[in-house]
């Protein structure tokens, strides 16, 4: 039952976008009441509703650009911006922060180093992120299979629907951005070497 339910997620997880990044994580040992599970999944939404504001970027339209009461916004959003970082970091400094690791996770699951994991059977991840460190995302997990390279799979229990909707939606719009980031490097490295052949 568990090796089918195991490859069933894996299978899931494999079909899917995944955010792959280095970010401050720390997986410890969790027995959860069903208090917790509602108590993290009602702390989940609205870390992922935090994230998903402080990543909102203002679309590119040309006709803004002009506005003077765009330009005063986006002065004011630059500010505030920065606030909410100092805050962040003052709620949290780098010293407490667990170590940055490779991760690669989806609304399914996430893969890790194996040797992060203790030998519990209950496991909670803790996701730090750079937009709002004091604020992690606390995801009860269950060991999957073992990976190549000292990886492990590790599948999400226990998610609401709307926290895997938010989890779906967060890393769909960061790897939109690495697309994005990925194009405009492209673009403007082919318009740097046409120049440098002139």
């Amino acid at each position: 039952m568990q090796f089918t339910q195991t490859e069933e997620k894996w299978q899931a997880f494999s079909e899917r976008v995944t955010y792959e990044g280095h970010v401050h994580l720390a997986i410890e040992p969790f027995e959860p009441t069903p208090e917790d599970i509602a108590r993290l999944n009602e702390r989940n939404l609205n870390v992922l509703r935090s994230l998903a504001s402080l990543d909102e970027r203002k679309a590119d339209n040309p006709k803004d650009d002009d506005d003077p009461l765009m330009q005063e916004l986006q002065r004011m959003d630059s500010k505030l911006n920065v606030l909410l970082d100092i805050v962040d970091r003052l709620l949290l400094p780098a010293t407490l922060l667990p170590p940055r690791q490779a991760v690669s996770f989806n609304a399914v699951g996430l893969v890790v180093p194996e040797s992060l994991l203790p030998p519990d059977r209950g496991l909670l991840v803790r996701l730090h992120f750079d937009g709002c460190r004091a604020l992690p995302l606390e995801l009860p997990v269950a060991r999957g299979k073992t990976l190549a390279g000292d990886n492990v799979f590790l599948f999400f229990q226990d998610l609401s629907e709307v926290v895997e909707d938010g989890l779906e939606r967060f890393v769909f719009c960061h790897h939109r951005r690495k697309v994005a980031s990925a194009r405009l490097t492209g673009a403007s490295e082919t318009v740097l070497g046409s120049k440098h052949r002139m």
